[in-house]
């Protein structure tokens, strides 16, 4: 990846100071040297722009600044085929600012990559090519193997070994990702083996767009869109082999994304978003439909006034509960597990690999 030094508009977001990366019950990585190699993460979505800078430390990596900028660059493109002038305006601003700081903090290893929207507009190529010239960002098109592949690196520190396997839900603007796979014994720092995976070409901002929300939101509304996930969820070659480790407790399901964290949020009673208090948190599925369930008795002004999901959200956040209920009924098990982690770290963790093999 490249950079130049075009330059683009700004936009504010919340910086983030350094905050160590690890599994949860670790102590806190102490290691990480202030002139320690800085990698940087870029992954531009159907609905978000997100950045993470960071640096290696003893038991993961130290995260140095943190950018998230809801883009919608995917908004429209079901129904045109498209990205539209005003999502890439949108995208480009934001795809700015991280350019800006990975200049500024002298970044030395970039992987910056797009998902589903760039996959599937027609005008995905002349987008791309426009940010590089206009930004210096190379921007990699990844396919599903390869968006699936990286969630499961970013989650796996959550999977716990005592079950015989996992289910790793990546929801996203344009398409969700399903992987199955095996735990890793005690200690090994190896990511988990994929068993199968899916990708179902369903997202949130997709999902809303097919099912426009009505003045007030109704069960029959939300049912239907359930429904019309759980219908995509069944093509998932290679799952049926793992199913009966679901029926004896034996699976578990670890959920990535802001649709998920949203709702673990609101199921804490939190008043704003706080990180250290969802990431690893267990949800019953009965308390996942609660809170879907009291999402609907808000209005979308009452959704966006909500210091956790906000104007950006209040039009997306129901459609990712049904997503995530629709994989509950499919794969019943008796918790979820949230995850504040995914395709960032799992992109992160990556290049820190490949910077170690290569010194060796």
């Amino acid at each position: 990846m490249s950079l130049d030094d075009g330059s683009g508009a700004l936009m504010t977001d919340r910086a983030m100071p350094e905050t160590p990366h690890r599994p949860p019950g670790r102590s806190a990585p102490n290691d990480a040297r202030n002139d320690a190699p800085l990698f940087a993460a870029l992954d531009l979505g159907t609905n978000n722009c997100r950045m993470l800078i960071a640096r290696r430390a003893r038991n993961g990596f130290r995260i140095v600044e943190a950018y998230s900028r809801i883009v919608r660059l995917g908004e429209g493109l079901s129904q045109s085929g498209e990205l539209s002038p005003a999502a890439m305006e949108r995208a480009l601003a934001a795809l700015a600012t991280c350019a800006e700081r990975i200049r500024r903090r002298q970044v030395q290893r970039v992987r910056a990559v797009a998902t589903q929207a760039c996959r599937a507009a027609a005008n995905g190529p002349a987008f791309l090519a426009r940010v590089q010239r206009d930004t210096g960002l190379t921007l990699e098109v990844i396919d599903p193997a390869e968006e699936a592949r990286l969630a499961v690196v970013g989650c796996t520190d959550l999977i716990d070994d005592r079950f015989q396997s996992a289910l790793i839900l990546d929801v996203g603007g344009g398409s969700t990702e399903i992987s199955w796979v095996r735990p890793r014994v005690q200690n090994d720092r190896r990511a988990a083996d994929i068993l199968a995976w899916h990708s179902v070409p369903i997202g949130v901002v997709t999902l809303a767009e097919r099912f426009p929300e009505p003045a007030r939101p109704t069960r029959e509304w939300y049912d239907s869109m359930v429904e019309a996930m759980r219908s995509q969820v069944a093509g998932f070659v290679g799952a049926e082999a793992h199913r009966a480790a679901f029926a004896d407790n034996q699976a578990q399901l670890i959920g990535t994304s802001g649709a998920v964290t949203s709702l673990a949020s609101l199921h804490l009673g939190l008043t704003r978003y706080e990180r250290a208090k969802v990431d690893g948190l267990r949800m019953t599925a009965g308390q996942c439909r609660a809170v879907a369930t009291s999402l609907m008795d808000l209005d979308r002004a009452g959704r966006a006034a909500h210091g956790c999901i906000g104007p950006d959200r209040a039009d997306l956040v129901l459609a990712g509960a049904a997503i995530l209920e629709a994989i509950q009924q499919a794969w019943p098990c008796d918790q979820v597990r949230v995850a504040d982690r995914g395709l960032r770290e799992g992109l992160l963790m990556s290049l820190m690999r490949r910077r170690r093999r290569r010194r060796r």
